[in-house]
């Protein structure tokens, strides 16, 4: 995955809502929060209905005929959910690692001269990303193969606003500092020392976050991407040791100077390497070790479980609650052998034809697209016959990877994965490990078409701009986005919706820049770009416009979203027209005094009916590349001709403006 944050349709991100009283009674009143939920909606229902699922099929062990993957999964679930092992364990596998590591200043004087040791060690045996990140993923440019990119890196709080805007952010960046005061403390440290310790490692993040460049101006990738050679980056980054790092990163994977690398953020690292250089050696270990410590806590005893509950409640105003420890063990088996695991879900609940009605509609989708194509007036002629080569070439993946239906397959990918049953800490340690294997194997490999960046139970969709292909799992092909028994108006408006927005991210701001075979090269006229950046002007616009709990949305920030919203509406609909046209008008649901065509937009509005805290809401909108639900919805048909049709909108109210965006 390069720079191009993989466009998803976001099952968590999306859950959401404002509180504003558009309703004459709220039906938020009717539907509160679930204790300890920071947002709730058709999505997080449906994750939590799936982890049930999961629950059932992990804690199984009587199950006859499990490949060595699916065992493994169990396994580690089980090591997860014992929890009093990890209790007896405390903080001692922790502060054992940071030993390892080479200590901190937290337990004794430190005076060590072994930065570069430590970067490497954090970064290849922990996956950690203190200063930057490095990954392999395909080349932009060269979709054929993958290559070593190097970009910013995330900070402990989810955006860089939270540390830059003190005055409007000061109760976050307070719960933070605790919270890893209290970790310190937790870890054998005084509470003078911890608070002294982590106000450094604060003050050090956020002289960070003020060189981190901000999302929305790392839209365009064509003016971010820079090729290089390894030895290059030692010019650029003189602080850090690059070939020996590297070579450790990418064990055991032989790398020469010459090996080719992306940068996507270079006056970023050049910034970072002053600041490494004039920082203390003291307070750049401590930071590298914090954020070891962060990655770590979530797996360690409940005293640190409690503390960062304690943190997140500030973070996202979730009452105080306490998650079972089942939810966090199907989620870890999920993030470590989410496909084997997957591979059980499938044939646990996936019907044999759900593949091939999902992938009959997706044809549909992209019929209406393309025909809509022709309609497009500010596009040249040339370029909407290469635009339409390109929907042609969209590959769709639906359900899972063929892969995990092959037991040997399935065990050769976990082949090189040991689990234990009892000792949570070492499995994940081993997780760990056997990633980092995986991520240095790929750098040799073309890029596989059968590699998911989701598992299977996920509820959620994405675009892959690099293999121009869209992803449907298993995990959102139910009710309430679809249902094998439910008209057609609300399948096309729920899931159909959500493969038109896929579809439409192919051809969004980022996703456009993108050719047929998924590389980065300019393939539009001149004169059709221009004519594209005034199109979507207007978007910006119109949703920089809307805001919650007065703080306004960022429009250009969300503008890749709102064009795959809008345009996966106006292709769903469209193909929803088509089969009626081809199939005739379904009979109308009795007792709700509604046409189908009404009902397709009541079946897309449901979709995003969600609740929200405010700091959560708060959250999204410094953070979230999608809009707020309530504006997926009020802005995408507020540009729809066919809803103002149908709902007999007045010219000129609220949701029938005169002047509509429209692009695709």
């Amino acid at each position: 995955m390069s720079t191009y944050k993989r466009a998803t349709l976001d099952e968590e991100d999306l859950v959401d809502s404002t509180g504003d009283d558009i309703y004459p009674s709220s039906p938020m009143q009717n539907n509160p929060l679930p204790e300890g939920k920071s947002r709730w909606g058709p999505f997080s229902n449906l994750w939590e209905h799936n982890m049930l699922v999961m629950k059932h099929l992990l804690e199984n062990t009587t199950m006859k005929g499990l490949s060595k993957a699916e065992e493994k999964a169990q396994r580690y679930y089980q090591a997860c959910m014992n929890e009093a092992k990890i209790e007896e364990l405390g903080a001692k596998p922790l502060q054992e690692l940071i030993n390892q590591i080479g200590g901190w200043a937290l337990t004794q004087p430190w005076d060590k001269d072994n930065f570069q040791e430590v970067l490497r060690m954090v970064s290849a045996n922990y996956r950690t990303s203190p200063f930057f990140t490095v990954f392999v993923s395909t080349d932009s440019k060269n979709s054929n193969s993958n290559i070593i990119q190097v970009d910013q890196s995330s900070l402990g709080l989810p955006s860089r606003d939270y540390y830059l805007n003190k005055t409007a952010n000061e109760k976050y960046l307070t719960a933070y500092l605790n919270f890893l005061t209290e970790l310190g403390v937790l870890l054998g440290g005084s509470e003078e020392t911890s608070r002294t310790l982590m106000e450094e490692i604060v003050d050090f993040e956020t002289t960070l976050a003020n060189i981190t460049v901000p999302q929305d101006e790392r839209r365009d990738e064509e003016l971010i991407y820079h090729k290089m050679e390894a030895k290059d980056l030692t010019t650029l980054v003189p602080a850090v040791d690059w070939m020996p790092y590297l070579t450790e990163v990418f064990a055991p994977v032989p790398l020469n100077e010459s090996e080719p690398v992306v940068v996507y953020a270079k006056e970023y690292l050049q910034q970072v390497s002053d600041l490494i250089t004039k920082t203390n050696k003291s307070l750049l270990n401590n930071y590298m070790i914090m954020k070891v410590v962060r990655k770590i806590v979530s797996i360690l005893d409940q005293r640190f479980q409690d503390a960062e509950q304690r943190f997140l409640e500030v973070m996202y105003g979730t009452k105080k609650s306490c998650t079972p420890r089942w939810k966090l063990c199907v989620s870890d088996t999920d993030s470590a052998l989410g496909f084997a695991l997957g591979a059980m879900f499938v044939k646990a609940t996936f019907p044999e034809d759900s593949k091939a009605i999902a992938e009959d509609m997706v044809a549909k989708i992209k019929w209406a697209f393309e025909d809509s194509l022709k309609y497009v007036s500010w596009m040249d002629s040339e370029t909407k016959k290469a635009a339409k080569e390109k929907a042609d070439a969209i590959y769709n993946m639906v359900g899972y990877p063929e892969f995990i239906m092959n037991a040997t397959k399935l065990d050769k990918v976990f082949n090189d994965f040991e689990v234990v049953s009892d000792l949570n800490f070492q499995n994940v340690m081993q997780y760990y490990n056997f990633s980092a294997r995986v991520t240095a194997d790929q750098l040799r490999k073309t890029p596989n078409r059968n590699q998911w960046s989701m598992t299977p139970p996920t509820v959620n969709a994405y675009y892959n701009p690099t293999k121009n292909e869209m992803v449907l799992p298993a995990g959102i092909l139910q009710a309430p986005f679809y249902s094998h028994s439910w008209p057609k108006a609300l399948n096309f408006g729920g899931i159909g919706v959500v493969m038109g927005h896929e579809l439409t991210h192919a051809f969004d701001d980022q996703g456009r820049e993108y050719d047929k075979e998924g590389n980065l090269r300019p393939w539009w006229k001149n004169s059709s770009v221009e004519a594209f950046k005034k199109q979507t002007q207007c978007m910006v616009e119109q949703y920089g416009n809307y805001s919650i709990n007065q703080e306004p949305l960022n429009g250009k920030h969300t503008l890749g979203e709102n064009i795959a919203d809008n345009g996966g509406l106006k292709a769903a609909y469209k193909a929803y027209a088509n089969w009626i046209k081809t199939n005739g008008e379904e009979a109308t649901l009795p007792a709700l005094g509604m046409t189908n065509h009404q009902l397709f937009f009541v079946g897309f509005a449901q979709v995003w009916c969600s609740v929200r805290t405010p700091e959560s809401s708060h959250e999204g909108v410094i953070t979230d590349p999608h809009s707020p639900s309530r504006f997926r919805v009020i802005g995408t048909i507020s540009n729809s001709r066919e809803f103002s049709n149908h709902f007999g909108c007045k010219a000129d109210a609220p949701m029938n403006p005169k002047h509509k965006c429209e692009l695709w």
